[in-house]
Parts: structure tokens; sequence; C-alpha cells
């Protein structure tokens, strides 16, 4: 995981540097087919490599963290935009792309404290370097060897339930159920209207009797409002559980998308500026729920072979969903096309309810469970809504683990 780090953020800065540079449309899309391909490499990777390095009190939190990537770069681009858009030189453009080689050398310069995950090089059999690499995440010397005894074992279990780990494997009876639960938030992010509510937002607003300088500020406080809900998100996604956020969370958001279409009927500047408000609303609470809980039920839904090809698969279906909408939102809501504005809300809103019934009978709690204790659970074919009261018997193989070692330790 390592090593495609590391060479995705190379070919990022290459991309980067297409981009910044471009005077032609040819080169502009060779930047930004380059730094499109890097950055969908890293979001796969990093959500995989977070999950299997954090402490399990800690998992929640920092796959809750992969969302705000979301919020902190569209908060960054509001603001420098809302100073170079009036600039009548290349630096109206070029600042944003400029500013992408901050992020890139951040994660440059971190990228060497970084160990590899020790259930990778468990999988791929170098038992040595997994060693070393829980040593450095906290598990030293005996403790060490107990925890890859245990990753071993849920592997090899695994593996006997997986053979061949292809990304048609995730589709195998064995494995749907998990892939179906792991790429469905991500999916219903897309279906519930972030598409409409983020990134036509700045336009939508002029729409709605907005000047342009006025939409550009409130696109400011729109990922403001974004980042203080990511934020809230690291506490309540272990506070209140995964599923009950997940769920509940989804259910507020129905209501918001029915009341802000409902709003939009009558066409007028005062009701128009009232569902801004709402879209507000909707963008904040969306990344206290779904918006940073779709990560954490990926990374932990997902089974430990094919944990990085589900991932995958969970992101290039949310941005297939969201190309598509790219293309179909303009004809929708723009004045001279259906001008449905606001009233696209609607079309969410019913998505959103499918969405929440599937939810409701299929969403597993795995707060507070271990990659272990998820694996067996899945392969017993433990009900949905019966997660939060199982107890598994992986801590108990852990304990037996630990008892033959101690027993040899002492002859």
């Amino acid at each position: 995981m390592w090593t495609v780090i590391a060479i995705a953020l190379g070919i990022s800065f290459v991309g980067i540097t297409l981009e910044f540079i471009a005077t032609t449309n040819e080169l502009f899309f060779g930047g930004k087919f380059l730094n499109g391909f890097a950055i969908g490499a890293l979001a796969s990777v990093t959500v995989t490599y977070i999950g299997e390095i954090t402490p399990l009190a800690l998992r929640g939190l920092f796959t809750c963290l992969s969302a705000l990537s979301y919020t902190l770069g569209p908060l960054v681009v509001a603001l420098i935009i809302n100073e170079t858009g009036t600039f009548t030189n290349r630096w109206a453009y070029r600042a944003v792309f400029c500013a992408q080689y901050g992020f890139a050398a951040i994660a440059a310069i971190l990228l060497p404290f970084m160990p590899e995950s020790p259930w990778y090089l468990a999988m791929k059999d170098r038992d040595e370097k997994a060693l070393k690499s829980l040593a450095k995440l906290g598990h030293p010397g005996d403790e060490g060897r107990i925890r890859l005894a245990v990753i071993r074992r849920t592997l090899d279990q695994v593996s006997r339930e997986t053979a061949g780990a292809s990304y048609l494997e995730c589709f195998r009876k064995s494995n749907l159920r998990r892939t179906i639960i792991s790429v469905s938030p991500l999916c219903i992010q897309s279906l519930s209207g972030i598409m409409f509510a983020a990134s036509y937002f700045t336009y939508y607003m002029q729409l709605a009797g907005y000047s342009t300088a006025d939409s550009f500020k409130l696109q400011i406080v729109q990922q403001c409002c974004s980042l203080i809900g990511n934020v809230m998100s690291w506490y309540l996604v272990d506070k209140m559980g995964r599923r009950p956020l997940t769920v509940y969370g989804l259910a507020v958001l129905t209501v918001i998308l029915l009341v802000t279409g409902g709003l939009a009927l009558p066409g007028t500047l005062s009701f128009n500026r009232g569902t801004v408000a709402l879209l507000l609303l909707y963008c904040w609470w969306y990344n206290v729920t779904i918006g940073a809980t779709a990560y954490t039920v990926l990374a932990e839904v997902s089974t430990s072979r094919l944990r990085i090809k589900t991932i995958a698969l969970g992101l290039a279906m949310q941005n297939g969903l969201n190309t598509m909408w790219s293309f179909v939102l303009p004809y929708l809501f723009n004045p001279d096309q259906l001008n449905l504005g606001a009233k696209l809300a609607f079309i969410f809103g019913g998505l959103a309810v499918i969405s929440l019934v599937h939810l409701w009978f299929n969403l597993p709690e795995t707060a507070g469970r271990t990659y272990e204790e998820l694996d067996e659970m899945f392969m017993k074919k433990i009900p949905a809504r019966k997660f939060k009261e199982y107890t598994p018997d992986a801590a108990v193989r852990g304990q037996a683990v630990k008892t033959a070692m101690d027993k040899e330790n002492n002859l």
C-alpha cells in the first residue's frame, strides 16, 4: 500500500504541473486525467490503510476523517476563488491549481513516517516485516506476535471463503452481501442529492436572486458548515454508532430534502432564499451523518482479503453516479431547460426514502468490533439488526493463541 501511495503522489505532482502550465484543452485534459487517476488510487488505498492500522477505539474517528478531505479541499478552493475570481489574467484559475501542490507536498513529507499495513504484509507472507510494522503501531514483542497470529488465522479463514481474490469475487454469493452493504452508503451519498447541494450551490444561489459576490461568500459559509459537520461526526460515530447515525441521519436528510422541494413550489424570491438556508442545513447535517459514516462502513464491512478491491469498487460506483448527475442536473434545473430549480429536492428525497428502507434492513452495527469479529459474523450470516448483541468467538481464538504461547514460553 505504501508503494501505491508513493507512486500515486508522484503521478499527482505531474498532473498538477500539467494543469498549471496548460495553454491548450488537450494538455489540460491530460493533467486532469493524470491527477484524477492518482486521486482515485489514493482514495481507495488510504481508506483501506486507515482502517487496517488504526486502533479499534479510534477506527471510527479516523475513517470519518477520510471525509474531511471532501470538505477541507473545497473550503480552500472557495476561499481562493473568492479572492481571485475577479482577476482578469490567468491567475484567476491558476491559483486554485497551484494550491494543490500544498496538499500533495504535505502528504509527500509525511509519507516516510507511515508504516506498511500489517494486514497487507501478512497477506503477502512477509511476517518479519509485519511484526516490525505492528511494533511501530504499538504492538511490540509477544503482543505483536499474538496480533499477527490472529491476523493470519483470520486471513486463512477468509481465504477459504473467498478463494481467488479478484474483483469478480466481490460478487460471489459468499461476498455479495458485504459488497452491497459496503458500497451502499457511498452510492446513497450521490442518490440523496449531495451533487446538487454542494457542486451547484453557487450557481443555484444566483438563480435564487443572490449576487455573484454574495454567492461566492455563501459558498464559503457552506463549506464551513460542512467542515463543522464533519468534526462533529468524529465524536458521534462512536457515541451513537454507525447504524443509528447513518440511518436516522438519512431520515433527517430526507425530511430536509422534501421541505426544500416544498419551499421551491411557490417560486417567489423569499421562498427561494428559504431553500438556500435549507441547503446550508443539508450540507451541515450530511457531513455529520452519512457524509462521514459512509467511509467508516466501507472500511469496516468489506471482506479482509477483498477490502481494497471493495473500496475501489465503491468509490468507482459513487464517481459513476456523480458523473451521471453532472450531465443530467443542468438539464433538470437550468432556466432554459426543465427549470426545476430546488424542486429537484423531491427527486432526491424520493431516492433517499428508498435508500432509507434498504439501510434499515441491511446495515449492521460495526462499532467496537475488530475485523476478526466482523469476518466471523458475516461468515455465520448473522442478521444485520442482531450484530450489536452477538458475542463472537474471535476473541476466544486470540486468547487461545496467547495461552499456547505462554505455555511454550514456560517450557
